[in-house]
């Protein structure tokens, strides 16, 4: 679209001439209707081969260390190997957390333990303490009464 420009120049003097410029005409710089269903049908087009293609390449990569009998053994051993290290860490893992697990549950039970011994021993100590101050008053409460007899 051309501009025309009716700004003041530096001498301070304004133009009203268009200045010539380097712009395309309206018609090539908006795509007209026809233009943009062209584009529209061209990208609906586009994305299913592309996506075609794209799956076509990666299933060539999955199928290429198979075309050769060597290659394919090759590739078979080297699944082998990572499923076997995958396998071994995994079961380590395993191992561990089976150990960490028991010996928590030790020493959980062990703590429980302690407590309920420290538990009980309160409990009979505080029986005991009880049980002879109440047969102290019972025979202090016995004397008073044969006493008043």
């Amino acid at each position: 679209m051309p501009t025309q420009s009716k700004k003041a120049s530096s001498n301070g003097k304004s133009t009203a001439t268009p200045k010539p410029t380097s712009t395309p005409s309206k018609r090539t710089s908006t795509p007209s209707s026809s233009e943009r269903a062209r584009e529209v049908v061209e990208r609906a087009v586009d994305l299913p081969v592309g996506a075609v293609l794209e799956v076509s390449d990666r299933v060539a990569d999955l199928v290429g260390p198979f075309t050769d009998r060597a290659a394919a053994g090759k590739q078979l051993k080297s699944y082998r190997t990572r499923v076997t290290r995958s396998v071994k860490r995994t079961e380590r893992r395993g191992a561990t957390a089976r150990r960490k697990a028991s010996t928590e549950a030790r020493k959980t039970r062990s703590r429980i333990e302690r407590e309920a011994r420290n538990r009980r021993r309160t409990v009979e100590t505080t029986l005991k303490r009880n049980r002879s101050e109440v047969e102290q008053r019972v025979r202090s409460v016995g004397e008073q009464l044969a006493a008043l007899r």
